[in-house]
C-alpha cells in the first residue's frame, strides 16, 4: 500500500512533472510574513503574501498574490469586483478550494482547484520580479522559481488571473 503524498510531496512533484526547476528551503511552520521574515533573509527572491477571500454571497473566491511587504487596499477590491462586501474565507473554504490550512495558503493550492473556481489577482509589482517564492501549501517550507515559471504554473492551472495595483503605497 502506497503511502499518502503530503501537500508539499505534490506540490514538489507537478513542478517536476512541469519541468519547472525550484529550490526549497525547510524551516519551522511560520503562519505569517511577520514570522517567516528571519527564515527568508538569505532567500534571494521575492516573497508573497497569499490572500483568499470569499464574496459575500460565498459563491466567488479569489486569491490575492502581493509582495510580501505591500498592504492591500480591500476597499479598491471591492470595488473593482463590484460584488459588496468581500472577507476572508473560513478554513473549510480554504481546504475546499485551495486544499490549504491556514497559514498556508499560496498559489499552489490551485493545483487542488480542478473545477478552476478561484480567480487570482496578482500585484502588478511582480512582474518585475527574477525569483518568486511561495509555500509549497504547509507553511513549514519555502519554494523558489522563476518568474517565468511562476506564469507556466499559472497557465497550466487554468484559473483566470488579471495583474493590477491594489495596494497602499
Amino acid at each position: 500500500m502506497k503511502p499518502m503524498q503530503t501537500r508539499k510531496e505534490k506540490v514538489l512533484k507537478l513542478l517536476e512533472d512541469l519541468d519547472i526547476p525550484y529550490e526549497i528551503h525547510v524551516h519551522p511552520a511560520v503562519a505569517t510574513v511577520e514570522e517567516a521574515l528571519p527564515y527568508w533573509q538569505k532567500i534571494e527572491a521575492t516573497h508573497c503574501k497569499n490572500l483568499f477571500f470569499r464574496n459575500h454571497k460565498g459563491n466567488r473566491h479569489y486569491l490575492v498574490i502581493l509582495r510580501h511587504d505591500r498592504k492591500l487596499n480591500i476597499r479598491d477590491l471591492e470595488q473593482r469586483l463590484r460584488q459588496g462586501k468581500i472577507t476572508f474565507a473560513s478554513p473549510r473554504r480554504m481546504e475546499r478550494y485551495l486544499g490549504v490550512t491556514g497559514g498556508s495558503v499560496s498559489l499552489f493550492g490551485l493545483i487542488n482547484d480542478r473545477e478552476n473556481h478561484v480567480h487570482l489577482f496578482l500585484d502588478a509589482g511582480l512582474k518585475s520580479a527574477a525569483r518568486i517564492s511561495f509555500h509549497p501549501n504547509e507553511n513549514t517550507a519555502t519554494v523558489v522559481i522563476s518568474y517565468q515559471s511562476f506564469l507556466k504554473f499559472l497557465e497550466w492551472s487554468g484559473n483566470a488571473y488579471e495583474f493590477i495595483n491594489l495596494y497602499e503605497e
